[in-house]
């Protein structure tokens, strides 16, 4: 990580008690190889357990940020951004992914090559099997797809599937609506143009916001695959908590976007899935979520 003449990169990690998975972060950052320069903020939202001081003691340079409170993962985004006013590129990094040598530097050569306003490497599990990370933008066709036919089979279909599960489609650079925001690139001009990440969704489509944002605001999203990092599967998917919450921020996301009519049929779509999986809690509290039965549901904290 030895400062050069590139760019000044901020890599923003937003922690919430990740003391157990933010050293293997740290290290891969310290090994980056740039021709610039990386500035490390983490952005804490008031972890019970000791990631503000793994975070200190591994990496001593780094700026903590104490939000305080749980104020969820886009708060902790503008902080960190906030505080990078003397960088040019924004890498956002969740707390359990670990980067290859040249995955930021891969990632900004795209950047600069194509004027991408955001960047997006290929991402893998921790035995180096593809996660399917991009994504298409909701439809309410492609909710009734994945409710249909399941989530994987609607996939393989444009028109079907918001998940984009063709392998073809991950062997070469391109673009996509949005992807998974675990490890993000994003361009000064891109962030001050389109603006703050919006904090109402404490977590999950924020980065869907914020993508989709971009592409209205003429800024492309490219994915470059010879820019690799490994994404421990976070527990969404074995939380209903999480879950639920997950599912309601899809309609919300859909219907700042959307008139009545359609968000009506997206939200049918949803839940029709749901019920019909309903057997897994997490599809349950999910279902339950999106009828207004919100207790039990993740939230900002006090």
């Amino acid at each position: 990580m030895s400062p050069g003449t590139g760019p000044r990169v901020a890599v923003i990690i937003v922690t919430w008690n990740s003391a157990a998975v933010l050293e293997g972060a740290l290290r891969s950052i310290q090994a980056s190889e740039v021709s610039g320069s990386i500035k490390v903020i983490v952005v804490d939202n008031a972890s019970a357990d000791t990631s503000v001081h793994a975070a200190r003691e591994i990496m001593p340079g780094a700026e903590v940020v104490q939000m305080g409170r749980n104020a969820g993962y886009a708060a902790g985004a503008n902080a960190g951004i906030d505080r990078a006013d003397d960088c040019d590129v924004f890498m956002l990094l969740n707390p359990d992914i670990r980067l290859e040598p040249t995955t930021i530097e891969t990632m900004l050569r795209e950047m600069r090559s194509t004027g991408a306003g955001i960047v997006v490497p290929r991402l893998v599990d921790d035995s180096g099997e593809l996660r399917w990370s991009l994504r298409r933008e909701p439809t309410a066709r492609r909710a009734w797809g994945e409710a249909l036919l399941g989530g994987d089979r609607a996939g393989r279909f444009p028109n079907l599937g918001e998940v984009e599960n063709r392998e073809s489609a991950y062997r070469s650079a391109g673009t996509a609506d949005w992807a998974t925001g675990a490890a993000m690139l994003i361009s000064r001009d891109c962030a001050e143009h389109v603006g703050r990440w919006d904090e109402s969704y404490f977590l999950y489509s924020e980065e869907t916001d914020f993508a989709l944002r971009s592409r209205d605001a003429g800024f492309e999203l490219r994915y470059v695959p010879a820019a690799v990092a490994v994404h421990f599967e976070g527990e969404s998917h074995d939380s209903p908590a999480l879950f639920a919450l997950l599912t309601r921020n899809r309609v919300k996301l859909y219907r700042s976007r959307h008139g009545a009519g359609h968000t009506a049929a997206f939200w049918a779509g949803v839940f029709v899935g749901e019920v019909l999986r309903a057997r897994r809690p997490t599809r349950r509290a999910a279902a339950w979520a999106l009828l207004g039965r919100t207790r039990g549901m993740a939230r900002p904290g006090p």
